[in-house]
């Protein structure tokens, strides 16, 4: 097995563990456990729990950086295609196993500087889509609602039904297009 997709198969098991357990049953020993490896293999790939949570928020980063910049990169229309981009990841192609959201929680209760790349990437896409050829403060409005939506799932607050998240959808893809 490959060295990447051993560190994969040990995020995705850190990330089942934040999700399905909570936080503070974040451990190296319950990581590797989980993985099926020894906590020596689980050190070989992250020394700590603090640099496991660094590469759950950057896998994830990463995730989302390449999908939408794809999008982005395959939209004809130049006008919007950033926010189209965003909007259709953030709907459409999440990250398969939604677990590994769980990282951006494990790196907030770990160090809030841990997210430092999901911020520096929402800066990158906020520019992008401010600069994507509409209305800044309507772009924005339409990330911010996607994000809520995105949120609010994350976080199991509420979910507002895969007919009525359709139709948000379509209304937003909408508003980018007029």
């Amino acid at each position: 097995m490959s060295r990447t997709s051993r560190k994969v198969e040990i995020l995705h098991a850190a990330s089942k563990i934040v999700s399905e357990k909570g936080i503070f049953n974040l451990t190296l020993e319950a990581v590797a456990l989980e993985a099926g490896i020894s906590k020596g293999g689980l050190l070989y790939h992250f020394p700590s729990k603090e640099e496991l949570v660094k590469g759950m928020v950057e896998h994830l980063a990463n995730n989302y950086r390449e999908k939408i910049a794809g999008n982005a990169e395959m939209d004809p229309v130049e006008k919007g295609k950033w926010i189209r981009a965003y909007v259709d990841v953030t709907f459409n192609q999440v990250y398969a196993n939604k677990d590994m959201h769980s990282g951006l929680l494990a790196a907030k209760a770990v160090n809030s500087e841990l997210l430092d790349p999901i911020r520096d990437l929402y800066a990158e896409w906020q520019e992008s889509i401010e600069d994507d050829g509409i209305d800044p403060v309507k772009a924005t409005i339409i990330r911010l609602a996607t994000d809520g939506i995105w949120l609010a799932e994350l976080f199991d607050i509420y979910h507002i039904g895969d007919e009525k998240k359709e139709t948000v959808y379509k209304t937003l893809k909408e508003w980018v297009n007029e």
